[in-house]
């Protein structure tokens, strides 16, 4: 019997989170390979953000549609979150489709959902950093601690996806919600960190998840137009990559009547379209 077996016969709790999806080859990526993923791991939840899924910059309707039919049980965003207008309707429809939690009170949408799972209730929490980042928003470290409070008195089991440039900032909220969450886990620099771990109090966390993206590229872009960015610094306009695809995520097995971490793992799976 291998180790996922295992933790699905204990009872334990398998939340399999992926990174930022970067447009068509990203989304293809996800939609093949997350329900052979499913099977594999014995996935219990599934967390996708997709703030990157729309040729590169946001997120519609339909792809989000497209995304959990795919098996993702909420989908989180980003900086890009308005990038595609059609989504700010969606967003006061669609609770599993959420967009940071420390925008101002009034902004479309929310920042956390609370669902039903088979092994237990979920809560999942969207946040966005402010460092090096060109929103200002609130500030995410009271804004996740008020939010944390309120969720903890419907489950322990608290997913959060911190979406931030700075690994500092990552890195602190780790140790801001050690003990409070299930897991930290950092979006939006599309690289994978070798940082994951499990907290001393229960939280795993790792400063970023990657992307689902063009591997022959610059973190989902065309190369020659970034290299040309790069020379002139002239406004050049990215297309998304082409090519193989490198889905990056991290499996997070969770107690789930304590909420605490017991494991964090990376992953990272290979597709040829």
């Amino acid at each position: 019997m291998n180790d996922n077996t295992a933790d699905s016969a204990d009872g334990l709790f398998r939340l399999l989170f992926l990174g930022d999806v970067v447009g068509e080859p990203g989304r293809k990526a996800v939609s093949v390979l997350l329900p052979l993923l499913k099977e594999e791991l014995k996935l219990d939840f599934i967390v996708v953000n997709g703030e990157n899924s729309a040729g590169g910059r946001g997120i519609t309707p339909k792809i989000a549609i497209s995304l959990m039919r795919a098996g993702a049980a909420v989908v989180t965003s980003g900086d890009h979150i308005w990038d595609q207008k059609e989504i700010v309707s969606y967003l006061a429809d669609e609770p599993r489709m959420l967009r940071p939690l420390n925008y101002p009170a009034g902004t479309p949408g929310n920042g956390y959902v609370v669902l039903e799972s088979k092994k237990c209730k979920v809560a999942v929490v969207n946040l966005q950093g402010r460092t090096f980042m060109n929103q200002q928003l609130d500030n995410p470290f009271p804004a996740i601690l008020a939010c944390v409070e309120k969720l903890r008195e419907e489950t322990p089991v608290i997913f959060v996806d911190f979406h931030a440039e700075a690994t500092s900032e990552k890195v602190a909220m780790g140790w801001h919600l050690d003990g409070k969450v299930s897991a930290v886990v950092g979006t939006h620099t599309h690289v994978p960190t070798a940082d994951e771990r499990v907290l001393p109090k229960g939280t795993a966390f790792q400063s970023d998840a990657g992307m689902c993206g063009p591997m022959d590229s610059v973190i989902g872009s065309q190369i020659e137009p970034v290299l040309e960015r790069f020379h002139t610094m002239m406004p050049t306009r990215f297309g998304v990559g082409r090519g193989a695809v490198r889905l990056n995520g991290a499996l997070i097995t969770i107690d789930p009547a304590t909420g605490k971490a017991l494991k964090i793992e990376r992953v990272a799976r290979t597709w040829h379209d």
